[in-house]
């Protein structure tokens, strides 16, 4: 009860303060609510990046690796010249891993051409990104069907004219939405469409079947030379449940080393790619994000914490009489010090609610601006409660402890 009766007397206290001074009360609150809402600010954001990021990810799935000429990263240590030389995955190398390979549980040899025009009838959609990709494509990949259906074995080693197309493609040539049977001309051919892809919206990573066309590996080969370097040829290995990537990638390294031939002392001249290694990357960025966030948010509650240390000594000099009255009806030290520290601790938590507020508001106005799904963590929502707390006891403790060892004689005398 008496816990109880000091929150109430606190509360009090600092209402009362806040309208007597609202200038000097809301001037230094402005610290700690600008503060919070940077911290939570910050944080917010690289979850939300954090999480769009690993959408997009996940789509590559966590155990496939990729077969590729050049290594992912970048930077001004990015060894360039190492890769240049080397040869593009050939469909030889796919052959012979799919033969060989013991923890795949698919393997897919793809190439991609982008910027192409897609036409039906008197519709046009341009822009349009073709995909070329053998049987275990849906094997590596994670999508999902609006409508329709994945290619059969038959149609993919006969390279049968057939497409799947992505849902904006559809919308755009179909406005009726009977998409699946039509005819559409792509690259001066006519296929048959014989399913859509699931809407799968904005990719921070540019990972998205909405405007993507389809087409069997064999079929493509008529047109183009699918081993050409223009057109990225890659090699995704899915490896089986229960294995990681790093399993799957020492036992391609052993694989691609011994179909291409190398000797011992010879380096590999292939890439072996990962999710891991983007994830690394994106923990590296997040990592000193949140350490910048964090920096420049303890700095703004750093000067609200010593405003809020003004308001106090302040308010312990203005009610000195009071103090001594409380003291004299027989009110104990500890009493003394936590109502002045409550009181404290009750203006941190205005500043931090009025933080958080802000934070909220700006999710909701950057879900109707982009569309985008934000992230404002349970966390994060304690991480702001607890850093206003300890601001408040920081910032309250050493005018509450004068407070409490003021002499009651003195302070009734006191004007």
């Amino acid at each position: 009860m008496i816990f109880l009766k000091l929150f109430r007397e606190s509360f009090l206290f600092a209402n009362d303060a806040l309208r007597q001074n609202k200038l000097r009360t809301i001037l230094s609150l402005l610290g700690v609510t600008i503060g919070i809402f940077i911290i939570i600010a910050v944080f917010s954001a690289v979850d939300t990046l954090r999480n769009n990021l690993q959408q997009s990810i996940n789509k590559l799935g966590s155990n496939s690796v990729y077969v590729q000429k050049w290594q992912w990263g970048g930077g001004e240590d990015y060894p360039w010249w190492k890769y240049l030389q080397r040869p593009v995955p050939r469909l030889r190398d796919f052959e012979e891993l799919q033969k060989r390979s013991q923890t795949a549980i698919g393997i897919s040899y793809e190439v991609s051409i982008d910027n192409r025009t897609i036409k039906y009838k008197s519709n046009t959609v341009e822009g349009a990104q073709i995909g070329a990709v053998s049987q275990d494509h849906n094997k590596t990949w994670n999508f999902d069907f609006e409508a329709g259906r994945y290619f059969t074995e038959i149609e993919s080693r006969t390279g049968a004219p057939i497409a799947i197309i992505g849902h904006d493609i559809s919308t755009n040539l179909f406005p009726d939405g009977n998409a699946i049977g039509k005819q559409i001309k792509v690259m001066g051919r006519n296929v048959t469409i014989i399913g859509v892809f699931a809407k799968e919206g904005n990719d921070i990573l540019g990972i998205s079947n909405d405007k993507q066309v389809m087409l069997p590996l064999n079929f493509a080969k008529n047109i183009i030379d699918i081993q050409n370097e223009q057109y990225g040829p890659t090699i995704v290995v899915k490896g089986k449940k229960g294995l990681t990537d790093v399993d799957v990638e020492s036992e391609l390294r052993g694989l691609m080393r011994s179909i291409r031939r190398l000797r011992p002392n010879q380096d590999d001249n292939f890439a072996l790619n990962k999710t891991s290694i983007v994830s690394n990357q994106l923990d590296q960025l997040f990592g000193v994000l949140n350490k910048a966030g964090l920096f420049i948010g303890i700095f703004s509650i750093l000067v609200g914490g010593f405003g809020i240390a003004n308001i106090m000594f302040v308010s312990v000099r203005e009610r000195t009489n009071i103090i001594g009255i409380q003291k004299s009806l027989g009110a104990k030290n500890y009493f003394i010090l936590l109502q002045f520290l409550f009181e404290a601790i009750i203006l941190c938590l205005m500043g931090g609610i009025i933080g958080l507020g802000m934070v909220y508001l700006g999710t909701l106005l950057v879900k109707m601006a982009i569309d985008i799904q934000v992230v404002l963590d349970i966390n994060n929502i304690i991480i702001g409660i607890g850093t206003s707390v300890a601001i408040g006891i920081i910032s309250g403790i050493v005018p509450a402890y004068s407070a409490s060892r003021l002499d009651p004689v003195e302070a009734i005398r006191s004007n």
